[in-house]
């Protein structure tokens, strides 16, 4: 395909952190969705040093502070449509001052997790908007999670698209695909799982490698809901959630279809491999964006500069793909970070399968389409809607 322009917008940074420059660009794509506006996201910017995570929970809360109260006294004047829309952004800033934060026994962890679970349901409440809160049975806890019931729904029961989000994101973050499925009269759950959003934060629950001991309780309680079609159920993963929902329907065949976003047949040995170069270098010399990763992978996988390596190795699909029988899309961009993987999963899988490349003329190039939102729900929709 000719290339539409010679240089491209991935190559922009907002910083030179990468999960920083990753976080920001993610946050900006959110405007569509009234969940950031531009002006308060670059004012943000302006306040935060480089991989200083003090500067980064610092900038982001004083916004979502500033949001909320704003949201409160609409509330009370009775202005309640502009204090669902003060809600829905001060909730995102909440979620992302935690996201480059690292000190779990911060009261701050805490606090703000609530804080922004708080902002998105009243926002939900406020603006009329399909969605409500839920709490998923999960072992002897629950996993917290939004289920949106799609207006636009032809039959009394109609589909179901649970999205898993990643590392970093947490599951309310996912509006941009849950949002395009109930425009398209699919119902739409999402949840924190294990090492993710409010499970980790609230519930100090961390990532487990068996993640059919997860996906399937989330697709019991799917099935349950009067207004979902058993049969038609799907799930896509974003990012790390990409990896683990394959995992799941290896061991699960409930799902109609499953999407990979992007495929990674072994995210722990690509992800252990940095680390171990990390741990080579000694503490005192580690550069602050390289030691904030280590020790947040140590702490949403429960792990320690000892067992980390050894913990990452086990997320490993290599010698479980083949077991999946379920439908599957494998996405894959041109400027992924991963370079290789998704190609390499798709490559491996012998169940029904299609590839999505988004190249640069897609503008949707970087990691789970971000910064391209709109585009990738389009051509990841379309998809679903053929495959339902």
């Amino acid at each position: 395909m000719t290339e539409i322009f010679k240089k491209h917008w991935s190559e922009y940074k907002y910083s030179k952190n990468m999960l920083q420059d990753a976080l920001i660009k993610h946050v900006m794509d959110l405007m569509p969705y009234r969940m950031s506006d531009e002006g308060e996201v670059l004012e943000i910017i302006m306040n935060i040093k480089e991989s200083d995570e003090q500067s980064w929970i610092n900038a982001w809360s004083n916004m979502a502070a500033n949001l909320q109260n704003r949201a409160h006294k609409f509330e009370k004047a009775g202005k309640l449509i502009s204090a669902g829309s003060s809600y829905l952004r001060a909730s995102t800033y909440w979620r992302v001052s935690l996201m480059y934060f690292g000190d779990w026994q911060d009261p701050r962890m805490q606090e703000f997790s609530q804080r922004s679970k708080d902002c998105y349901d009243r926002a939900l409440e406020l603006n009329g908007y399909p969605g409500e809160a839920i709490r998923i049975p999960y072992e002897n806890t629950y996993l917290p999670g939004h289920f949106y019931r799609s207006p636009f729904a032809k039959n009394k029961k109609a589909p179901l698209l649970i999205v898993i989000p990643g590392r970093d994101t947490w599951a309310d973050d996912t509006i941009w695909v849950t949002d395009a499925a109930i425009k398209r009269g699919i119902h739409a759950l999402t949840f924190d799982g294990p090492g993710q959003g409010m499970a980790l934060r609230l519930q100090d629950l961390k990532f487990r490698p068996d993640f059919e001991n997860v996906l399937g309780p989330v697709i019991d309680f799917a099935q349950k809901q009067e207004e979902v079609d058993s049969e038609q159920i799907g799930a896509m993963g974003m990012s790390f959630g990409g990896f683990l929902v394959a995992r799941g329907a290896a061991f699960d065949d409930r799902l109609k279809f499953i999407i990979s976003d992007p495929g990674n047949m072994n995210w722990g040995g690509m992800i252990a491999k940095r680390l171990e170069k990390a741990l080579k270098m000694p503490a005192m010399i580690r550069p602050n964006m390289i030691d904030f990763v280590l020790k947040d992978y140590e702490w949403k996988h429960g792990a320690t500069d000892k067992t980390i390596i050894n913990e990452l190795k086990k997320f490993d699909n290599t010698k479980i793909v083949q077991n999946i029988k379920t439908k599957t899309l494998v996405l894959d961009g041109s400027a992924e970070v991963t370079h290789g993987a998704a190609k390499k999963f798709y490559d491996a899988l012998t169940c029904p399968k299609d590839y999505l490349l988004f190249d640069e003329n897609s503008t949707a190039q970087q990691h789970t389409q971000m910064g391209g939102y709109a585009t990738g729900t389009e051509y990841i929709m379309n998809w679903i809607e053929d495959n339902f």
